[in-house]
């Protein structure tokens, strides 16, 4: 048992230790953020005088941070596409986009494996608001709801964002209300 719990907390410890982190800012590399604006060129390198590779016209477009430099950074988007982004068109924000293998519609769940309240299409752009591990709290439009992580680019594999001790008791609630949904729909 102690060598089982000296394996797991080596492996802990090592991650944690060789976590690959910005020269410039400390955070772990890679990371993922947003654009703050509708109007971010990406450049060839991490200045103005090198040409502009793309222009983004979506705010809260997410992107992937792979490089620091400076004020600069190093970013790969959706499409694979990367180039180097000034620090000042960028946000911590959490967004992802939907993805979907066979083009289907995603579904919305209020909550994880309840009742479907909506569904999103291929390549919109979501409001990350927290992430367990395999599902994440979504907004989109007038929807609030859970979705599959697999779904979702923008978010790491087993990444866990803002979840706090209460979210057991809030996944609780919802399960036992949507329990008894479904056995009232049975007898009336």
């Amino acid at each position: 048992m102690k060598f089982i719990i000296s394996i797991i907390l080596i492996t802990f410890v090592s991650k944690i230790c060789y976590a690959e982190v910005g020269k410039e800012t400390g955070l772990e590399i890679p990371r993922y953020v947003s654009l703050k604006s509708n109007d971010a060129n990406i450049r060839v390198g991490p200045s103005t005088n090198y040409p502009i590779v793309i222009k983004y016209i979506q705010e809260n477009y997410p992107l992937k941070i792979i490089e620091e430099y400076d004020a600069w950074r190093k970013i790969e988007d959706f499409a694979n596409n990367n180039g180097w982004i000034h620090k000042s068109l960028i946000s911590g924000n959490r967004t992802g986009i939907i993805l979907s293998n066979n083009g289907d519609r995603i579904k919305i769940y209020n909550t994880i494996e309840g009742k479907i309240i909506g569904n999103i299409g291929k390549g919109n752009i979501i409001y990350i608001n927290k992430c367990k591990i395999d599902w994440c709290s979504i907004s989109y439009n007038e929807y609030k709801g859970w979705i599959y992580k697999k779904n979702i680019w923008g978010v790491k594999d087993t990444e866990i964002i803002d979840v706090n001790f209460f979210q057991i008791v809030i996944d609780l609630y919802w399960k036992s209300f949507n329990h008894l949904e479904k056995i009232s729909d049975i007898f009336f």
